[in-house]
């Protein structure tokens, strides 16, 4: 799209100081890298004579310096040109210029999505800085819940409120819960006595919707003319959510955007692909209710926290030499529940301050599952219209419904009123066909079509075929956040999340869109690296940090070194691969304006996953792949827990979480604590000059112990609710001791 103004719409600047510095570090640590591997590679050519140390563990812990080192140099692709930008909204067009837009919410539980939060998240959304007439929501309710369309009629009542009242004093914070929960006021907001009054106002109609909601029959299940259904098994129902009633009509009451609810039709005897299945149904309905060229997608708890997201995203859209190729513009995802420690890195720094912005340099940023505006252009594989496929290759793809294939030509209008009313009955029928669980059979959609279903993280795998096929992405992260949500604030909630996050991951990395070699070919190399190193890390962590948590340890207690002597010049070269990883890593946390204590999370956190959830999510990847298991999907509870929540923000870990993620943790700080007393010991007392030879291992499990010490504490010290229950415990130092015993075992059989 054109634009007459003369300026441009935004900015990018190239951060020339950090590529300079990222790019001597990667030169210093790359040579680094190949002293090791030289070090360790003349060891294998050793007559097995002048040998001294067994060769099974040597090569165990080569094989993960190795690993390490691969997934290391993956990842110099984010900092070989990170790059910023800035946007200037008010240089866009007149309203009557700017695009519809569609807003795609997702929600399956209201259980473990609270209704209220959710209604949140709809009137934010509703309420963007945007022509209303232009704008139009869609709740996805995957379980089919009576709560959440009762929800949704409420949350309409309330918008005939909210709306104007956001609009006529000029709200930036337009999520009403984070409105009237604020400590402070907003210093441009005006005080006048008619504001405070109205906002009184608005206030009381907030709790009178929030009485309605929480006060509401919990009908667990839609019901029809057939019965009561399950979340899993029940038909499609689409709704035009409208209200004619004169109760909250004001003198000056403005249009309020479409509000649409669908659940679309599930079946326990047919696979419904999870999230990626419930945006296909909504890119399909709202495709013949309102067919919007942009869509802006949102999780369900996060909210809009300020309204100019829309306009800042159609400044990369309006460029026209970027529009033509651009696929989405990507915000950061922000938490409003974080704490200033923020023990288990539930910001994500790493991936929003650093990897994003590198990304972004090198062709655009990862489709992120939620706070992008994406062309339906892309997903809809519109490039078949424009060759002139002929109708029996276009059902192919697209399906049997001619009104949804007509919907594709850019010409399209749908046959709504403009005040929501359908004006031909027979448009809603056809879109409960396009919702129903058996339109998708012997269709390209999730194959060519739409999100792909090929992995658990169809953001990621349906973001990365875009950018093969020629399509283009833009990362803005303003100073004010866009959009705020929840964050994980308990150990098994961020383990869990983890575990499918490392599955979905995984499952690209070993599908037929392998990046390394499904990418080179279709887009830049530095780019397919980055991609090869998001879908490979769950797994090249796993193993190596498996391997130096065990191995040296075990080596320690029964003297077999495993590293250089300290006198050995060798020695320096893996003394400053780890402080170059370590103060590279602390540089990172530094710049971006985050503490020290940030940076001891962050490795800690790591460490944590490495050998919990990714090791899980890397085995469930390996047995889906396999055939041994079904693909499963379990969300991520948004329910508050006051507890968990004080714990969090006092900086104390919850281990109040599943004994497959506490006790592999609880059993590896005791193997090393166990090779630390043991090791120095022998090697202090037992052999003459044994120091020099196992510092480095005495180094490592030292460093593994310090970082985790809050394990050792939870264990031992505390006494509250989030400590490692006794049970665990007990199970841990049997664990410990088997392996002691049994890798002892092994050695001396070598030896």
């Amino acid at each position: 799209m054109a634009t007459s103004s003369p300026l441009p719409l935004h900015l990018c600047y190239v951060n020339k100081f950090t590529m300079v510095i990222n790019r001597s570090h990667a030169l210093l640590h790359s040579i680094a890298i190949a002293f090791l591997i030289y070090y360790r590679a003349s060891f294998l050519f050793e007559g097995t004579k002048t040998r001294t140390t067994h060769i099974i563990p040597w090569l165990l812990v080569f094989a993960s310096e190795l690993l390490l080192s691969f997934i290391w140099l993956l990842g110099r692709a984010y900092v070989w040109r990170p790059v910023s930008r800035t946007v200037f909204p008010e240089r866009l067009p007149n309203d009557d210029k700017l695009p519809p837009i569609d807003v795609f919410i997702c929600t399956t539980d209201p259980d473990r999505e609270p209704t209220l939060g959710v209604m949140n998240t709809v009137l934010s959304a509703m309420a963007l800085d945007y022509p209303p007439d232009k704008l139009h929501v869609y709740l996805s309710d995957d379980g089919g819940y009576a709560t959440t369309l009762h929800g949704m009629k409420e949350a309409w009542k309330f918008a005939r409120w909210w709306l104007p009242f956001c609009r006529r004093y000029d709200i930036k914070t337009i999520c009403p819960e984070a409105y009237f929960s604020r400590t402070e006021d907003d210093p441009s907001e005006s005080e006048s006595l008619e504001f405070v009054e109205e906002r009184q106002k608005i206030k009381e109609k907030y709790e009178l919707f929030q009485e309605r909601l929480t006060g509401a029959k919990e009908d667990s299940e839609l019901v029809d003319a057939g019965g009561v259904h399950t979340a899993r098994d029940h038909p499609s129902c689409i709704e035009v959510i409208q209200e004619f009633s004169e109760e909250g009509l004001q003198g000056d009451q403005i249009k309020i955007p479409l509000l649409v609810y669908v659940s679309r039709e599930k079946r326990t005897s047919q696979s419904h692909h999870f999230k990626a299945g419930a945006v296909n149904v909504l890119i399909r309905v709202s495709g013949m209710l309102s067919n919007s060229p942009y869509i802006l997608m949102l999780d369900c708890d996060m909210y809009c926290n300020d309204p100019t997201s829309a306009r800042q995203a159609m400044c990369f859209h309006f460029d026209p030499q970027m529009s033509p190729s651009l696929a989405f513009v990507q915000f950061p995802q922000t938490f409003h529940d974080i704490s200033k420690n923020d023990i288990y890195d539930s910001e994500v720094r790493s991936a929003y301050t650093t990897h994003w912005p590198g990304l972004d340099g090198l062709g655009g940023p990862v489709l992120s599952g939620t706070n992008f505006y994406i062309k339906r252009e892309a997903l809809c594989n519109s490039t078949s219209i424009q060759k002139g496929t002929d109708l029996g290759g276009l059902k192919n793809l697209f399906g049997s419904s001619n009104e949804f294939i007509k919907s594709l030509h850019q010409n399209y209008k749908p046959n709504l009123n403009n005040d929501g009313e359908c004006s031909n009955m027979m448009l809603l029928e056809e879109a409960k066909v396009l919702a129903s669980c058996s339109y998708e059979d012997q269709t390209k959609w999730g194959k060519e079509v739409g999100f792909l279903y090929d992995a658990v993280a169809e953001d990621f795998l349906t973001g990365f075929t875009l950018q093969c096929k020629g399509w283009k992405s833009a990362y803005v992260a303003p100073s004010r956040p866009q959009f705020l949500g929840t964050s994980t604030t308990n150990l098994n909630d961020l383990l869990t999340q983890g575990t499918r996050w490392g599955a979905g991951l995984v499952d690209v990395a070993i599908s037929r869109f392998s990046p390394l070699l499904f990418g080179p070919p279709r887009t830049s190399f530095l780019h397919s690296m980055c991609y090869a190193e998001l879908s490979l890390f769950p797994l090249l962590y796993c193993l190596p940090l498996w391997c130096f948590a065990t191995i040296p340890p075990l080596c320690l207690l029964n003297g077999i070194p495993l590293y250089p002597e300290v006198s050995d010049p060798y020695f320096s070269v893996f003394l400053f691969i780890f402080l170059s990883s370590v103060c590279k890593h602390l540089h990172e946390v530094l710049i971006t304006g985050r503490p020290i204590h940030k940076w001891i999370n962050e490795q800690r956190i790591w460490m944590i996953k490495s050998v919990t959830c990714h090791l899980y999510g890397s085995l469930d990847a390996i047995l889906k792949k396999l055939g041994l298991r079904k693909a499963s999907f379990l969300t991520t509870s948004k329910v508050a827990d006051g507890e968990q929540i004080k714990l969090y923000q006092q900086g104390k870990f919850d281990f109040r979480a599943s004994t497959i993620f506490v006790a592999p943790l609880a059993t590896i700080l005791l193997v090393n604590l166990a090779s630390i007393v043991g090791g120095v010991v022998r090697t202090m007392v037992m052999e003459e000059a044994g120091w020099r030879k196992m510092c480095g291992q005495v180094l490592l499990s030292f460093y593994i112990t310090v970082m985790n010490y809050a394990i050792i504490e939870a264990m031992v010290k505390r006494k509250d609710k989030g400590r490692i229950p006794s049970s665990v415990i007990l199970l841990s130092v049997v664990f410990s001791l088997i392996f002691l015993s049994f890798g002892s075992l092994i050695t001396c059989i070598l030896s």
